[in-house]
């Protein structure tokens, strides 16, 4: 009940409408807030660092302001001894950002990962020397005369046509795919080879991939090499599990998908602190997060959390869910340090990576 709250000036009421209660609460009342002093003259200027930038948006408010908080997160993260868990939803890696998310674990500014069955999909295409296209550049190729990349009208039809498959403004080979396929074969049947009545759990399977790629810009070879575990809770809504389930036809391959709980939780337990990078949403989100509900009272929730998504809170999803509302399911601890910076992740990830390592390179001298 609101009346139970301090922070609420009114007694809740509540009204019986057929079945459903619907709550009147007072309005919040606010400590008192810091000014928005915005960016200050001439404070922006050429040759200044990422972190210059980002410092001088504290003063600002909505997604500048959003924008330094999380910085100011991630350099506690890395300065304090916090186990780092990244949760990585969306196309990022046919947008570009593989490269920053493999160095992020081979420098261990990161030490868990949790991802979508795509993001690891492109990792390996691109592993296996294939790669994703813009389509403005594959225009400005096609016209001689073209001076620069310029938006064309897309032709979808044209594009299966020529085995081009589309992910907004980039498009990678079907080829790529029979070249995956081919690989994937290899690694299952080492698996099946070394011991055929084994289970393995998703994350044995996306370390012995891993180990079978050679590429340092690799996420899953990163990860190898710094010892960080990927796990990959809904690796059959991607390729890697559609192979799986093909290749299970005719070889017994036994992978468990819920082993991986114990281990996760596990890690999650035994951290002194812990801090979330959620990019995007989905399940990788509430994988990372649900490991807060099985931790004892007194470890209750994340203590620091970034959120960087464009979806909003109204219509419910889980991507656009604020970390306040985690809060109330104990996912995210009462006194957290957390931040939503509601912005593409292909903008806000980078500059967040170039601002703390900056820092963190001073701190270090």
């Amino acid at each position: 009940m609101c009346d139970e709250l301090e922070y609420f000036s009114k007694e809740m009421r509540l009204k019986e409408v057929k079945s459903i209660r619907i709550g009147e609460c007072g309005t919040p009342l606010l400590p008192p807030q810091k000014p928005c002093k915005g960016l200050p003259a001439n404070h922006v200027k050429a040759y200044m660092s990422v972190d210059e930038l980002v410092k001088e948006l504290r003063g600002c408010a909505f997604g500048a302001g959003r924008l330094a908080t999380a910085v100011d997160i991630y350099e506690e993260m890395l300065t304090e001894e916090t186990t780092k868990f990244i949760g990585i939803a969306g196309a990022l890696v046919p947008a570009g950002m593989r490269n920053v998310m493999a160095e992020m674990v081979r420098e261990r500014e990161v030490d868990v990962v949790v991802t979508t069955g795509a993001n690891l999909v492109h990792d390996i295409i691109e592993a296996l020397g294939d790669h994703h296209y813009k389509i403005g550049a594959l225009s400005a190729s096609a016209d001689k005369n073209a001076e620069s990349e310029t938006e064309a009208p897309i032709d979808d039809v044209w594009l299966r046509e020529h085995g081009l498959e589309r992910i907004y403004d980039v498009v990678v080979h079907e080829d790529a795919f029979a070249r995956l396929e081919a690989f994937l074969r290899t690694v299952f049947d080492t698996l099946d080879c070394e011991n055929h009545d084994r289970s393995y759990s998703i994350r044995e399977l996306t370390k012995a991939i891993g180990e079978n790629l050679s590429d340092r810009g690799s996420i899953l070879r990163a990860a190898v090499d710094s010892d960080v575990p990927v796990f990959c809770p809904a690796i059959a809504d991607s390729m890697i599990g559609l192979h799986a389930w093909i290749y299970k036809q005719t070889c017994p391959l036994k992978v468990d998908a819920f082993s991986d709980m114990k281990e996760l939780v596990d890690i999650f337990c035994e951290a002194n602190r812990t801090g979330a990078i959620i990019l995007g949403g989905g399940v990788p989100k509430n994988f990372i997060f649900q490991t807060a509900l099985i931790a004892p009272r007194e470890q209750e929730g994340f203590d620091y959390a970034i959120q960087i998504t464009t979806d909003t809170p109204e219509n419910g999803g889980l991507s656009g869910a604020t970390l306040e509302e985690a809060k109330s399911w104990g996912k995210v601890g009462a006194k957290a340090k957390a931040v939503t910076v509601y912005c593409d992740a292909t903008i806000a990830l980078p500059v967040i990576i170039a601002a703390v390592r900056e820092r963190m390179q001073r701190f270090r001298r």
